[in-house]
């Protein structure tokens, strides 16, 4: 009889790793974060999961392991927001960074057949990142360093991450794209009228934003929605705007997107991309809960999916890993 394979996801979030890997066939079966709203939010999607809010350093894997059994795949996001370079010029905390190194305790005692561990491109120029990967050599996993941008795997954003794919039963095989075409932001705006615009010129708009405006309707024309783009590089690379009609840029744990069109009456509309819409340009599924979950504000649903994990990405890795 096929027995299912067992996963349990590290610094978990809302649940974006676990999600793919469920899509690929695993049963998930704990996930563990130090932040409410995200163990709120893994909770009411993975209901036949233990979750865990706790601070992974104080987390005893031998206990873990007593309540949930053996394990065959470990996912790990650990902290990224001190590898970034989203955070310019600020101090980066060691002590945040070295949060990593707690994977290792959990590989000794559940000896997974597979590991996979996700961060920015950043983490890559770690001055202790190489210690990581030698560690996990010394475990006697195969270890394998991708870079893998969501929108070849049919998510409607551009986002570059770095996977580390770890195996005991061969070596670990990169994923294979899928072929299809990018999808476009337009695919995750909703247009029906259910989120309210407002004038973009209404009194108090910021002039920055009124000028990332102008460029885009005097690159597109008058009639073409479009979308502004708040924070980070963008505003430099391209005037503070997007089209539609491409990938969404990287989400971010900030309330970054606006999208932009042109009224019957009122001249152009504009509004910022709700949850729900950054949800599916994460690449979820309608079936994942992010808006009904009790007690957690606008804020902290956008923050969950900028520090979250493409699923279709995730799906992608595991069964590459379980061939």
């Amino acid at each position: 009889m096929f027995e299912q394979l067992r996963a349990i996801d590290l610094f978990c979030g809302a649940g974006g790793s676990s999600y793919g890997a469920h899509c690929a066939g695993i049963e998930i079966v704990a996930g563990i974060d130090i932040w409410k709203p995200a163990v709120k939010t893994y909770r009411l999607n993975f209901p036949k999961a233990k979750a865990i809010e706790a601070d992974i350093r104080q987390v005893c894997p031998k206990d873990i392991k007593s309540q949930i059994g053996e394990i065959d795949l470990i996912l790990a996001s650990p902290e990224c927001t001190n590898h970034s370079r989203a955070k310019g010029a600020a101090e980066r905390f060691e002590e945040s960074r070295e949060i990593a190194f707690e994977i290792i305790r959990f590989v000794k005692v559940f000896r997974p057949k597979w590991l996979v561990i996700e961060n920015v491109i950043e983490m890559e120029s770690w001055n202790r990142h190489g210690e990581l990967l030698d560690k996990l050599w010394q475990l006697d996993y195969f270890v394998k360093q991708v870079k893998l941008n969501a929108k070849d795997f049919g998510v409607p954003q551009s986002r570059n991450r770095l996977f580390i794919l770890c195996s005991l039963t061969g070596e670990a095989i990169k994923p294979v794209y899928n072929g299809q075409i990018n999808k476009p932001a337009l695919e995750i705006i909703d247009t029906s009228g259910k989120y309210q615009l407002s004038p973009l010129k209404k009194a108090g708009r910021a002039e920055n934003t009124l000028k990332s405006a102008e460029h885009a309707i005097a690159k597109l024309g008058n009639d073409m929605p479009f979308l502004l783009v708040y924070y980070g590089s963008a505003r430099k690379e391209n005037r503070g705007w997007q089209r539609i009609d491409q990938p969404l840029r990287t989400i971010t744990t900030l309330d970054r997107f606006a999208y932009v069109t042109l009224g019957e009456m009122e001249g152009h509309l504009m509004r910022m991309l709700q949850p729900e819409e950054l949800k599916f340009a994460m690449g979820f599924g309608a079936d994942f809960k992010l808006e009904v979950v009790e007690g957690i504000s606008r804020r902290d649903r956008i923050k969950l999916m900028g520090n979250g994990v493409c699923p279709p990405v995730m799906e992608a890795i595991v069964r590459s890993l379980i061939v």
